[in-house]
C-alpha cells in the first residue's frame, strides 16, 4: 500500500508541474497579434485602428496569410503574398509600410515572424493604391 501511495504521490507532483508550465503555441501558422493604432491598408481592404491575428492558414503553403479580428471570427482577408528578404532577424514580429498618397492609410508592404529572415510581401494591383 505504502509503494501505491508513493507512486500516486509522484504522479499527482508530475501533473502539478505539467500544468504550471508555459504553453509554447505551434509555430507553424505564424500566429501573430498586431495592435494599430490608426487605419492601415491591405490589397482591397482598409482595416480601422485596432487589434489583429494574422496567420498562415495553410501550414502547407506559407505564402498565404489571412488577416482575422482579434477574436479570431472575423475575417478581413486571405491573401496571396510573395516571399522577401530582410538583412537580420529580430526578436519580434514586424511589418513594412509602404508610403501612400496624403490622407491615405499606410499600407501594409511586408510581414516578418520573430526569428525569421524570409517573410511575406503582400501584392498591391495599381488600381488598388
Amino acid at each position: 500500500m505504502k509503494r501505491v501511495m508513493v507512486v500516486v504521490s509522484i504522479a499527482a507532483a508530475a501533473l502539478f508541474v505539467l500544468s504550471i508550465a508555459p504553453v509554447r503555441a505551434d509555430e507553424a501558422d505564424q500566429l501573430t497579434y498586431f495592435t494599430f493604432s490608426a487605419p492601415v491598408a491591405l490589397p482591397g481592404v482598409a482595416l480601422p485602428a485596432g487589434t489583429y491575428m494574422f496567420e498562415h492558414p495553410d501550414v502547407n503553403n506559407a505564402h498565404v496569410v489571412q488577416v482575422l479580428s482579434r477574436d479570431g471570427n472575423t475575417v478581413y482577408g486571405t491573401f496571396l503574398t510573395i516571399p522577401v528578404n530582410r538583412m537580420r532577424e529580430t526578436d519580434s514580429s514586424v511589418v513594412r509600410f509602404e508610403e501612400q498618397a496624403s490622407g491615405a492609410p499606410e499600407a501594409i508592404k511586408a510581414w516578418f515572424y520573430p526569428g525569421r529572415t524570409e517573410g511575406d510581401e503582400f501584392v498591391y494591383s495599381h488600381n488598388s493604391r
